[in-house]
């Protein structure tokens, strides 16, 4: 399957007459994984690593998948730039916005980023969200990390996601981190955040209740996360479908 995956974002490049892949690096799971597809492909593979006052553990293992990947790819550049500063500017523009608007944001200066980079490079830029939260729940940044050009992970769940990057020999701190969206001072995980696991969650998106009966069955605990999960795919709905159009 990685090679499938790998193949595919190369034919995509070559048919769009691109020259590279642009990938966020997190020090997470997915981005880990995606950059890994995208240096398999043999094409030249630029990783930025664009903290926000980061976490050191968090940046750490970004730069530590950086120099894993450079070991073994002789296809992959990487660039760093502190975003700390230009996110303190643009916060001070807003002294009385939301906190979650100011955590959006900072997703949105990395996509202007990533998306500079693209275009002084005639690079694609590479999506890094999984299928729970690109189409189950919801759980990105619109225009933010949802702001890409191509998303070759998005049919895959965080289990599968967690098998391919064990597959392809990606860092074990890596894989068993606790995912996270580094969009908080709290270093909040993505669990503490949604009120369940990806595993959790996974089971919500999957399981097919036909009747009241099957309900019955749940203990109170699937239950719960049926709600969240639900509620989520509700409330933003607005993400993952195409932008509404007015048809004359």
């Amino acid at each position: 399957m990685e090679e499938k995956i790998s193949n595919w974002l190369k034919e995509y490049l070559e048919k769009n007459n691109l020259d590279c892949f642009v990938v966020g690096i997190s020090g997470g799971i997915d981005s880990s994984l995606t950059s890994t597809l995208c240096a398999m492909s043999g094409i030249k593979t630029i990783v930025v690593s664009l903290p926000i006052h980061q976490f050191k553990d968090q940046l750490q293992r970004a730069h530590n998948h950086i120099k894993w990947l450079k070991d073994r790819y002789q296809n992959v550049e990487d660039f760093e730039f502190d975003l700390s500063e230009t996110f303190e500017v643009f916060k001070k523009l807003f002294n009385d916005s939301n906190d979650l608007a100011l955590a959006n944001s900072r997703s949105r200066l990395r996509m202007v980023t990533l998306y500079q980079i693209s275009g002084m490079r005639n690079g694609l830029v590479v999506g890094t969200g999984n299928k729970i939260e690109d189409f189950g729940i919801g759980f990105f940044t619109k225009y933010g990390d949802g702001g890409v050009d191509i998303s070759p992970i998005a049919d895959f769940t965080k289990t599968e996601v967690r098998t391919m990057s064990k597959n392809l020999g990606i860092l074990n701190e890596i894989i068993l981190a606790s995912p996270t969206d580094g969009l908080w001072d709290d270093c909040r995980t993505d669990e503490q955040q949604i009120g369940a696991t990806y595993e959790e969650l996974e089971w919500a998106m999957n399981v097919k209740l036909t009747s009241d009966d099957d309900k019955k069955i749940l203990s109170d605990r699937q239950k719960e996360v049926l709600s969240i999960y639900t509620k989520l795919n509700s409330a933003n709905r607005h993400k993952m479908t195409p932008l509404p159009i007015f048809k004359r």
